[in-house]
């Protein structure tokens, strides 16, 4: 009952927040989706790492640690890279733009009579499909959080619960994750009310406030988030001994020279065969994704704050959070959970282990936190879940509503404006349209990594493209349009050639990043440029950094410097990446010591890591120059 009354509370004020942004998002679309551009840079990075706190991300990483130790999380932690490229380079381009949307970016950046063309398959691309995609995965960790905690045959009357049995039965749904032992038609049913009840409560703020009501509640949930799995943290802790304990019990489970693996952040010493394909992975997913530019929500939140420096700030703060704070502690739970659930080496090559591996976080939240402090963690897991949720809908609706309603279906074929009213009322429909077909893509899902995997290969080849219309003045239209039409026809290729076997993903990898890119590189040299006045009013609108010295050559810059800004730039991104990596390494050693006795690298580490701060501080501050 205690644990009911946290989340009941959770979700009465959520819903109270959305009721009180009612008013101010009915204005217009700037208000519904990038809340009057008014949010400060903190509460811009804390409501990007909240949307990523999702909580499928804690089973994947559960997944991975079991299936190839700590080192694997580095194919997560590399994504700073890209992080700290949005905020010391892009995040202030982002919104100096003034675009409402990403793909609106397209009709400011190019010229041509395709570009309308393009705005909308990439409305399409990233609002619907990937988009989809991303809820899915999302719904089902959600699906195997609640079919431990929800037991709906329990609480609801016999002849409800069996019509949505029956309901279950007769689509051919199959939503159970087998964790319960109940018969698969009741574990079905209760899933099926449980994503009802889940996106129904993240629907209805998210609807009704738009992204104020996101924002506002993003907050409260990553906070609510990080106690919950401080908390699980602790009581994995308490459970195994402490620290010292923790160590001694993986020790006799596994053997010092297997922990010693597992616990290790750099490679395996006999790994070699394995460590060039995955340092190929390591180095291309961060740059070779589709949101390598911070495309999406994360482009969202940065146009949504009140100045340039806000946007930079909220980049900082959202890689701190993703990658240091939220990182430490899962890395304790799941490999504390090793030591819980112990498992045998010759099942981690069997078919379902990593799944199965991914439950482990679940159960252990049942098994190990007490009433109480299991509510907090249950509203925890919710408030990531939902504010993931809802981050999606606003972000996918913003497609909908401004590129495809408004630009397309208003603008270009129906020759009027619509009222501001009138786009928002289309955005909180569309709403309805990206959950139902996210909730059609969750039931053909099964690993949540396998799913990951396969996202990250479609989404290879268009990072590329994505960042070089910010760096490089010659990319025009064609060089996106091609990224995206040879990632969508090379990636079903591979697919079919290779298959999912992770052996063979720095193959498949590899080529989805080295095909669609030089694709489009060759045709941007073979094709018509933008329009040089199109080109000259993008430059002087953002003053992008980069090879643009034509176009400051013509604004009456000097012609290389954006490309030396851009080094400045990058110098900030890799002092800030070598500070927050140095202290990851330095704290997450501290709190995992490898067996054998004490070493002083973690204490140099944590010392360099903080030394290192004030290089890249500057850079957030002021005193390095960004204007020209």
């Amino acid at each position: 009952m205690l644990d009911l009354l946290v989340v009941l509370g959770f979700m009465a004020w959520a819903l109270t927040s959305g009721l009180r942004a009612r008013r101010a998002a009915s204005r217009n679309l700037g208000e519904y989706f990038l809340a009057g551009r008014s949010m400060p840079g903190w509460k811009s990075g804390l409501s990007m790492a909240a949307t990523q706190f999702a909580a499928d991300t804690p089973l994947l990483v559960a997944g991975l640690v079991a299936s190839a130790g700590v080192f694997a999380l580095w194919r997560l932690w590399i994504y700073a890279l890209a992080f700290l490229l949005l905020a010391f380079v892009l995040a202030i381009r982002w919104r100096r733009a003034g675009a409402l949307t990403d793909a609106e970016l397209t009709e400011l950046r190019y010229s041509g009579r395709g570009v309308l063309a393009l705005r909308v398959a990439k409305a399409l691309y990233y609002g619907t499909l990937i988009n989809c995609v991303v809820m899915a995965m999302v719904l089902v960790a959600a699906v195997r959080i609640a079919e431990v905690f929800l037991p709906w045959h329990a609480w609801l009357p016999e002849e409800l619960h069996q019509s949505v049995v029956t309901l279950v039965q007769g689509s051919g749904l199959s939503l159970g994750g087998g964790v319960t032992g109940l018969p698969a038609a009741v574990a079905d049913a209760n899933n099926l009310i449980s994503i009802f009840v889940i996106v129904a409560f993240a629907a209805s703020y998210s609807i009704t406030g738009g992204l104020r009501a996101v924002m506002q509640t993003d907050v409260m949930q990553l906070v609510l988030a990080l106690l919950g799995t401080a908390a699980y943290a602790w009581f994995v802790l308490d459970a195994t001994g402490g620290i010292a304990g923790l160590g001694q019990r993986l020790v006799e489970l596994y053997g010092e020279q297997r922990v010693r693996e597992m616990l290790s952040f750099a490679p395996p010493a006999h790994a070699s065969e394995v460590l060039l394909p995955f340092l190929v992975v390591v180095g291309m997913q961060w740059l070779f994704q589709m949101y390598a530019d911070g495309t999406g929500y994360l482009a969202q939140r940065t146009m949504a704050c009140r100045s340039d420096r806000d946007a930079q700030v909220a980049g900082v703060v959202f890689t701190w959070v993703q990658i240091l704070l939220r990182s430490l502690l899962w890395l304790v739970i799941c490999v504390g959970l090793l030591a819980i659930y112990p498992f045998d080496a010759a099942e981690a090559g069997q078919e379902g282990f990593v799944a199965a591996r991914e439950l482990t976080f679940v159960l252990g939240i049942d098994e190990l936190m007490p009433p109480g402090a299991r509510g907090l963690m249950l509203v925890g897991l919710l408030a990531a879940l939902a504010s993931t949720i809802d981050t999606h809908l606003n972000w996918g609706a913003s497609y909908w509503s401004n590129d495809i309603y408004d630009r397309l279906v208003c603008r270009h074929w129906l020759r009027r404006a619509p009222r501001d009213r009138e786009l928002v009322l289309v955005a909180r429909l569309s709403n309805v349209l990206v959950l139902v077909l996210a909730i059609a893509v969750m039931a053909q899902l099964g690993s949540i990594q396998t799913a990951w995997f396969i996202s990250l290969m479609f989404g290879a080849g268009l990072g590329p493209a994505l960042l070089l219309r910010w760096l490089w003045e010659r990319a025009s239209m064609y060089t996106e349009l091609t990224a995206m039409v040879v990632s969508l026809l090379t990636a079903p290729v591979l697919l079919w050639r290779f298959g999912t076997d992770p052996d063979l993903e720095w193959i498949r990898l590899g080529l989805m990043a080295l095909v669609p890119t030089l694709a489009a590189v060759l045709v941007t040299l073979l094709t018509p440029p933008t329009d040089p006045a199109v080109l000259d009013a993008f430059y002087k609108r953002v003053l992008p950094s980069g090879w643009w010295p034509r176009s400051a050559g013509r604004s009456g810059d000097e012609p290389r410097a954006p490309w030396r800004m851009l080094l400045g730039q990058l110098g900030l991104v890799a002092a800030c990446a070598a500070s927050l990596f140095a202290l990851l390494v330095g704290l997450g050693r501290l709190l995992l010591p490898l067996p054998g006795g004490p070493s002083a690298l973690p204490i140099v580490l944590v010392i360099a890591g903080i030394a290192l701060v004030p290089l890249w501080w500057r850079g957030l501050t002021g005193a390095a120059p960004d204007d020209r």
